[in-house]
């Protein structure tokens, strides 16, 4: 199959460049497509565009709503072209791909409810004396151009929960997303338009994150920016920010607690099958297992027997559990931790392998707190086992860490559940599940450096648009 080239997508129209950057089939190698490479003068070319359609082109609350369903009806019909572009530019497996598709689906339903949700409140300004003939009220009106720069790992999902609620909220966008997974960024706009979205209302530029995002942060037009990725790079979108507000979902290392009088097969079962999803890729993956130390060899007995029956290899085989990094490079990265690890005194339950992209799941034991896998986050298939004698003591090695976006404890014990939500510096505790699970509804956000603000589409729309009070003079 001829590999496509996308161009630049600006004001509605595509715009060719002077270079084209090929993007890879992440199991095979092949080139599957070509991206353009962005100069300056397009990423300006993009602002204006997008600047130009939000002061002269407005969709009401009710036609937002229509375009967004209708999108989440398309996409329902392109599943297959959508799940094997999913499975080539990732690497995902068909398991994950599906779940990303059905996830994305259901936030274009959520955004599209939300666009008819957007309200103000009365403000009671007649109950201060002086004030008695005045009326007081607040409206939400949208911020005006978004930039959404967005990451590899769930490029599809990822992108349309920025994208969307942006919409909702009645912005337009002018969106970068990650340089070796851009084509599900381009199918949705696709499928956007449609569904009726009026050109302009989304631009997308393309090229090197340092060069292209840069330039982004450049442009004075742009309200806002929404970003998911690296802590690095987050740190230096806030910096060049300004007093514009940001949305930073960046990095973390999840701790999960596994205590004493636990579920141990219920643990066991769901840490084995999220360690390792989307070859462990995610910011809210499991990292570190924290398990009481009486129950620390019946746990990894539990675990490793489960993780003995993932899977590995081709993605495009529908029984496959892990499937490739992202890249040779970040699964040498990762071999590289891991033995490090081992010499400096761990030890691995499973045999450490790597063929190309493909790393197959490590687990770790008798590690350190400043080892790599354990303080850093790995982004890989790779777990540690940490035991623990005393309660207290697992908390605060769970909140040992620079991040803080999601971690998890298994317990019946319902007054140690309510603690760990208490004291667990997170900005989410998920109890009897996975640091890993998440529903698109919910607040889903960070504290310490994993980052700033909330997405979900309900909680996106509020960071999207400005509060405004209105006076009256009656």
């Amino acid at each position: 199959m001829e590999a496509r080239s996308y161009d630049l997508y600006i004001g509605g129209e595509w715009v060719k460049t002077e270079s084209y950057i090929p993007v890879l089939h992440k199991y095979t190698g092949e080139c599957i497509a070509r991206i353009a490479k962005a100069e300056q003068q397009h990423v300006t070319e993009a602002v204006e565009a997008a600047w130009e359609t939000f002061k002269t082109d407005k969709l009401t609350p009710f036609q937002r709503y229509k375009i967004l369903l209708k999108a989440s009806e398309l996409m329902e019909e392109r599943r297959d072209e959508l799940e094997r572009s999913l499975i080539r530019e990732v690497g995902k497996t068909r398991k994950d791909a599906m779940n990303e598709l059905d996830r994305t689906i259901n936030t274009l339903r959520l955004s599209a409810e939300e666009a008819k949700k957007i309200h103000g409140e009365m403000i009671p300004l007649q109950a201060t004396e002086g004030s008695e003939n005045r009326l007081g009220f607040t409206i939400r009106v949208p911020k005006g151009v978004i930039g959404a720069i967005t990451p590899f790992n769930y490029p599809l999902l990822l992108s349309t929960h920025k994208i969307a609620p942006a919409l909702a909220a009645g912005n337009t966008l002018v969106v970068k997303p990650a340089t070796v997974t851009p084509i599900a960024t381009f199918l949705l706009v696709e499928i956007l338009e449609e569904a009726g979205l009026p050109k302009g209302y989304v631009n997308i530029v393309t090229g090197a994150g340092s060069q292209v995002g840069e330039w982004l942060l450049d442009e004075e037009r742009i309200a806002m920016y929404t970003f998911t990725g690296s802590g690095e790079v987050g740190r230096r979108i806030k910096e060049r920010s300004g007093m514009r507000p940001v949305a930073l979902e960046l990095g973390n290392n999840s701790p999960n607690i596994v205590h004493l009088d636990a579920d141990l097969e219920l643990a066991a079962r769901q840490t084995a099958a999220r360690s390792f999803h989307n070859a462990g890729q995610a910011c809210i993956a499991v990292q570190r297992i924290y398990v009481h130390e009486s129950v620390m060899q019946a746990f990894s007995d539990l675990y490793i027997s489960h993780v003995q029956q993932l899977k590995v290899g081709n993605p495009e085989d529908p029984d496959t559990d892990v499937g490739p990094m992202i890249s040779e490079k970040e699964a040498s990265r990762t071999e590289e931790w891991v033995q490090e690890a081992i010499s400096q005194g761990a030890r691995s339950l499973l045999p450490v392998k790597r063929e190309g992209a493909l790393f197959y799941p490590a687990v770790l034991v008798d590690t350190r707190p400043e080892m790599k896998v354990v303080c850093r986050e790995v982004f890989a298939p790779v777990v540690t086992i940490i035991p623990y004698s005393d309660l207290e003591d697992a908390f605060t090695q769970a909140n040992d860490s620079e991040y803080g976006l999601q971690a998890g404890i298994f317990t019946r014990d319902l007054n140690i559940a309510m603690k760990a939500a208490r004291v667990l510096e997170y900005g989410g505790v998920v109890i009897n599940d996975v640091s890993t699970y998440r529903n698109d509804v919910m607040p889903y956000g960070g504290i310490k450096n994993s980052g700033l603000g909330k997405e979900g589409p309900r909680y996106a729309v509020e960071e999207m648009t400005e509060e405004r009070m209105v006076v009256i003079n009656l």
